[in-house]
C-alpha cells in the first residue's frame, strides 16, 4: 500500500505538481525558476538529495499515436518498475522537459541506508583510515623540469588522498573513515550502486518468468534513456561551489588539444569514469610510450636504407642501360602482354632498396624482442595499477544478464545444490545453438576469403589491361613508364579496392557478430564480451590481414615458368612479383590499409558523434543549454553503449597486429601507429568528455581477453617476420650469392660482391618454347630469341632444361635454416625475458602484503576495542549489581 501511494504521489508530481502543461509557459513553475539560474544542479528540488541516476521516458498521454493498448502496457510496466524501485528504498522525483513536454525525467536518489546495504552486497571496498604507505616523489624530481613539463599540474588536479580499504560491512560501520555521509560514497560509487539496483528490479512476471532490468526497459522503448549525470559543463566550471568540476578538469587537462603533450590524469579518469575505462587509457598510454622506442629504431632502419640505397649494387644493375636496359623480360600474361625491358622497374627497385636492406633484418629481430618487453612490462604496470586503484582482491559475483534470465523456461536439477533451477535451454538445445553459431562464423570467414579471391581475380585481370594501355599511353618513353609500371598500378588500385571492401565487410559483420552472440545467449556480461571478442577478432584478423598474407606468402610463389605457367581456376595466369620480389608491394598494401584505417576511424569518431549531437540539439531553442538543467543537457548527448570500449580495444589490437606481424616490410609502421595513438588518446578523451553521456562506472582488474590475444599475435609475429625476410624479400638469395663467390655455379666473381647478381637471379627462356602465341613487343622490330624471367632454373638446351638448378635448392635450404635459427633465437630471448621479468614487481608485492597486514591489524584492533568496551560495560553493570545486592538488607 505504501508503494502504491508513493507511486501515485510520483504521478501527481508529473501531472499536477507543475500546473497546466498546455504550453511551455505553463510548466515553468517556481521550482524550475530556481534551476534556471543553476543549470548544473545535481540535486532534487529540495537541494539536499543528490541525483544518482536519471530515467527518461515519453508520456503516453501526449504521444500522437493510435496504439492505446500498447501505450497502456508500457505505462503499467513502468509503474510496476518504479513502484518496485520505491519499495527497494530508492527515492524518485519527476520533472517534465523544458523543451519537449512529452519527455519526463525521473531523478533517482539512493539514501544512506540503501547505499550501505548494497555496498555490503557488492563487496565494495571503502576507506578505513588514511594510508601513508604510498610512494612519494623524491626531491630530485623537482629539478627535472622536463618531467614536470609533461606532468599534470597538481595545483589544478590535486592528488587523491590514499586510504586503507576493506569490503564494507554495516555491522562494522564504526571502523570506516566516515567524516561526512554525503561524501563517503563518491558519485561514481553511488551511480554504480544505483545501476546495480536498476538492473535487478522486476517489472513483470509472465508464465512464471520474471522480467527485470533497466536495460530491457530501454531496449523495448519503455524508457528512452538511463544514465548518470556529468557533474558540470565541459567548457566552464559549475557555479555551485560544492561541485568538484571533474568533467571540466578532464576536458582542460586531458581532452583539450593544448594538453596533447601531457601525461594522462589516470587517477582522475578512474575516479570519474571507473576502473574499466581507466585501465583502457592506462594501457593505451603505455602502449603509446613503448611505441616511441620502436618508432625511433624503425626510423633509424629506414634512414639507413634510404642513405645506403645508392650503394645497392643490384639496383644499379637494374637501372644501368647497358645491363638492365639490355635484359628483355618475358611477357607476364598470355597473348596481350608485350616483352619488356628490365630497367622499367628502376624506380621501384630503388624504393625496394630502402626497405629490403640489412636494417630490415635488424629491425625484425628487435621487434620480436620489443613486443615481449612491452607485454611483460605492461603486466608489471597493470599490477601497480591494481594496487593503486585497490582492485587486487576484486570480489565481484557477476549476475546473469537480464536477457539470459528472460529466456529461463526449462527446469533442471543443479548438480551442486540438488535444487531446481531454470535455464534457457537444454543441453541438446545448447549444442544446436553452438553449432549454428560456429557455422555462421565459418560462413562469414569464407565470405571474406571469397572477397580476397575476388581481389586476386581483379589483379590478374586488370594487370593485362595496364600492361597494354600503359605502353600505349607512354609509347615506351618517360615519364609515365618510369614511375607507373603495370605492377605498381595494379597493386595500388587493388589495395584501394581491398580497403573499401574491408571497411564494408567490417561494418556488416559487426552487426552480424552481435546477432550471433545474442543468439548464443551467454550467461554473464563477461561471457558475452569474451564470446563477442573472439568472434570479432577472428573476423577482423581474416578481414584485415588476408590480403597481406596473400602478397607476402603466395603471390609469385607458384607461377611456373613462361612455357608452362600456372593458372587460377584454369583461366587466370598467376601473378608474378617484380624482379626484386613482392616486398615493396606488401609495403604499399600496409601503407594504404593501415593509414586509411587510421584516417577513417578518426574522422568517424570525431564527426559522427558531433553531427548526431548537433542534429539532436536542433529541437532545442537557441541558447537553451544555458537555462535547461543538467539532466536535459546530458540527454541530448550520445549514448556510449556497453560495447563502446570493446570497439576501441579492437581498433588498437588490429593496429598492434599491423605493427608486429608485417613490420619487416615496413619499418615506419610503429611511427604511424605512434602518431595515430597520440591523436587517438585525445580524440577518445574528447568524445567521452564532450559528446557522450557519462558511462556507468565499472570495476576492472585488467584488460581481459585482449591480453592473451596480444600474446598470441606476439608469437605469430616471429614466424611471419622470419618468413617475410626469407620468402618475400630477396635478402637470402643475395646473401647466398654474396658469400658463395668461390662456388662455380654462382658466377665468376672473385671477391665478396653483388655484381652480376641480377644476371644469375634471372633465368633464360627460349621464346620458341611458348605454348601459346605471345604478342611481339611494340618497341622491338622483330621477335626475340630469348627472354628472362625471375626464377632459378636451368637454361634451354640443358639436359634438365627449365628445372630448378642447384642454386635454387641452396637458397631454399638457406631460407629454411634462416627461419629456424631466427625463430629459435627470438623465442629463446622471449622466454628468458618472460622468466627474468616477474609479472608483479617485488616492491608492489611488498606494498600489497604490507597494506593487507595493516588493514587486518586495524580491523582486529578496532574489533578488540569494541570487545573491550563491551566487556567493560558488562563488568560495570555486574559490579554495580553486586554492590547493590551487598547493600540491600537481608530479609529473614
Amino acid at each position: 500500500v505504501f508503494c502504491v501511494a508513493a507511486l501515485e504521489n510520483l504521478e501527481q508530481t508529473i501531472v499536477s505538481g507543475f500546473g497546466s502543461l498546455e504550453s511551455q509557459q505553463d510548466f515553468r513553475t517556481p521550482e524550475f525558476e530556481e534551476f534556471n539560474g543553476k543549470p548544473d544542479s545535481l540535486y532534487f528540488n529540495d537541494g539536499q538529495r543528490r541525483i544518482d541516476f536519471v530515467l527518461v521516458y515519453e508520456d503516453e498521454s501526449r504521444k500522437e499515436t493510435n496504439k492505446k493498448g500498447s501505450n497502456e502496457k508500457q505505462r503499467r510496466k513502468r509503474q510496476a518498475y518504479e513502484s518496485n524501485l520505491i519499495c527497494d528504498g530508492l527515492q524518485l522525483e519527476a520533472t517534465r522537459s523544458l523543451v519537449d513536454d512529452k519527455l519526463v525525467f525521473v531523478k533517482v536518489h539512493a539514501p544512506w541506508e540503501v547505499l550501505c546495504t548494497y555496498a555490503e552486497i557488492m563487496h565494495i571496498k571503502l576507506p578505513l583510515k588514511p594510508n601513508d604507505l604510498k610512494t612519494r616523489s623524491s626531491a630530485f624530481d623537482n629539478f627535472n623540469w622536463f618531467t614536470k613539463l609533461l606532468q599534470v599540474d597538481e595545483s589544478i588536479i590535486k592528488p587523491e588522498q590514499e586510504f586503507f580499504t576493506a569490503p564494507f560491512e554495516k555491522n562494522r560501520m564504526n571502523d570506516f573513515y566516515i567524516q561526512d555521509r554525503d561524501t563517503f560514497f563518491n558519485p561514481a560509487t553511488r551511480s554504480r550502486i544505483v545501476y546495480f539496483i536498476l538492473s535487478r528490479i522486476m517489472y513483470q512476471v509472465r508464465d512464471n518468468v520474471k522480467k527485470f532490468g533497466i536495460n530491457k526497459l530501454v531496449s523495448s522503448g519503455i524508457y528512452k534513456a538511463a544514465f548518470p549525470l556529468h557533474d558540470c559543463n565541459f567548457s566552464s566550471p559549475s557555479e555551485d561551489l560544492s561541485c568538484p568540476n571533474e568533467r571540466y578538469l578532464l576536458y582542460r587537462e586531458w581532452a583539450h588539444p593544448r594538453s596533447i603533450y601531457k601525461k594522462q590524469p589516470l587517477d582522475l579518469i578512474r575516479k570519474y569514469y571507473g576502473e574499466k575505462i581507466g585501465i583502457y587509457f592506462a594501457w593505451l598510454g603505455y602502449y603509446t610510450q613503448m611505441l616511441l622506442l620502436a618508432a625511433i629504431v624503425g626510423v633509424a632502419c629506414f634512414l639507413y636504407g634510404y642513405f645506403t640505397q645508392n650503394n645497392c649494387t643490384w639496383s644499379k644493375e637494374v637501372c644501368d642501360p647497358d645491363i638492365g636496359g639490355q635484359i628483355i623480360m618475358c611477357p607476364q600474361c598470355d597473348n596481350e602482354c608485350p616483352f619488356w625491358s628490365l630497367n622499367v622497374t628502376c624506380e621501384s627497385s630503388k624504393k625496394l632498396c630502402i626497405f629490403d636492406s640489412f636494417g630490415t633484418l635488424v629491425f625484425a629481430v628487435f621487434m620480436g624482442v620489443w613486443v615481449t618487453l612491452f607485454l611483460e612490462f605492461w603486466k608489471r604496470r597493470q599490477a601497480e595499477l591494481e594496487y593503486e586503484w585497490d582492485t587486487v582482491e576484486l570480489q565481484q559475483e557477476e549476475q546473469a544478464r537480464p536477457e539470459y534470465e528472460a529466456r529461463c523456461t526449462h527446469v533442471v536439477i543443479n548438480e551442486i545444490t540438488q535444487e531446481e533451477e531454470r535455464v534457457p535451454f537444454t543441453t541438446w538445445g545448447k549444442c544446436i545453438r553452438v553449432t549454428l553459431c560456429a557455422s555462421a562464423v565459418f560462413f562469414w570467414i569464407l565470405l571474406i576469403i571469397a572477397s580476397v579471391i575476388g581481389i586476386i581475380v581483379y589483379r590478374l585481370s586488370v594487370f593485362v589491361i595496364f600492361s597494354v594501355n600503359l605502353r600505349k599511353i607512354s609509347n615506351g618513353t618517360d615519364p609515365i613508364q618510369k614511375y607507373v609500371t603495370p605492377q605498381m598500378a595494379t597493386s595500388i588500385t587493388a589495395s584501394l579496392i581491398s580497403f573499401i571492401i574491408i571497411m564494408i565487410l567490417n561494418t556488416i559483420y559487426e552487426k552480424v557478430a552481435i546477432m550471433i552472440t545474442n543468439f548464443e545467449l551467454p550467461r554473464t556480461q563477461t561471457d558475452y564480451e569474451n564470446s563477442l571478442t573472439m568472434k570479432m577478432f577472428l573476423f577482423q584478423f581474416v578481414n584485415y590481414y588476408s590480403s597481406c598474407f596473400y602478397i607476402a606468402f603466395f603471390k609469385g610463389k607458384f607461377v611456373g615458368y613462361p612455357g608452362d605457367p600456372v593458372y587460377w581456376l584454369g583461366k587466370y595466369r598467376n601473378e608474378e612479383c617484380d624482379p626484386g620480389g613482392c616486398l615493396f608491394e606488401l609495403t604499399t598494401q600496409l601503407i594504404i590499409i593501415m593509414g586509411g584505417k587510421a584516417i577513417w576511424n578518426n574522422i568517424q569518431e570525431v564527426l559522427l558523434p558531433w553531427v548526431m549531437n548537433v542534429f539532436g540539439r536542433c529541437h532545442t531553442v537557441s541558447g537553451a543549454e544555458k537555462i535547461i538543467p543538467r539532466w536535459e543537457q546530458d540527454y541530448h548527448l550520445q549514448p556510449m553503449g556497453k560495447l563502446g570500449l570493446f570497439y576501441e580495444y579492437l581498433e588498437m589490437i588490429i593496429q598492434f597486429g599491423f605493427v608486429t606481424l608485417f613490420v619487416a616490410s615496413f619499418p615506419l609502421a610503429p611511427l604511424l601507429a605512434l602518431v595515430n595513438n597520440i591523436l587517438e588518446i585525445r580524440v577518445d578523451a574528447w568524445k567521452l568528455t564532450t559528446q557522450y553521456r557519462r558511462m556507468v562506472p565499472e570495476k576492472a582488474q585488467d584488460i581481459g581477453a585482449w591480453q592473451p590475444i596480444m600474446q598470441g599475435i606476439a608469437i605469430l609475429a616471429v614466424v611471419t617476420n622470419a618468413m617475410i625476410i626469407a620468402f618475400t624479400s630477396d635478402m637470402i638469395p643475395r646473401l647466398v650469392y654474396y658469400w658463395s663467390f668461390s662456388i662455380p655455379p654462382y658466377g665468376d666473381h672473385q671477391d665478396y660482391t653483388m655484381e652480376g647478381y641480377i644476371n644469375i637471379s634471372l633465368s633464360i627462356f627460349n621464346t620458341a618454347d611458348f605454348k601459346s602465341r605471345v604478342k611481339e613487343s611494340p618497341y622491338a622490330g622483330s621477335k626475340y630469341d630469348t627472354c628472362r624471367y625471375r626464377d632459378f632454373r636451368y637454361p634451354p638446351g640443358h639436359q634438365q632444361e627449365y628445372k630448378h638448378n642447384i642454386y635454387y635448392w641452396h637458397v631454399i635450404a638457406a631460407k629454411l635454416a634462416f627461419i629456424i635459427v631466427m625463430e629459435h633465437i627470438i623465442y629463446s630471448v622471449k622466454f628468458f625475458i618472460s622468466y627474468a621479468i616477474p609479472d608483479v614487481s617485488k616492491s608492489t608485492k611488498s606494498k600489497i602484503k604490507r597494506e593487507k597486514y595493516l588493514t587486518q591489524k586495524l580491523l582486529h584492533e578496532n574489533h578488540l576495542k569494541d570487545m573491550t568496551k563491551n566487556i567493560g560495560v558488562i563488568a560495570e553493570k555486574m559490579i554495580g549489581a553486586a554492590v547493590e545486592n551487598s547493600l540491600r538488607p537481608k530479609s529473614d
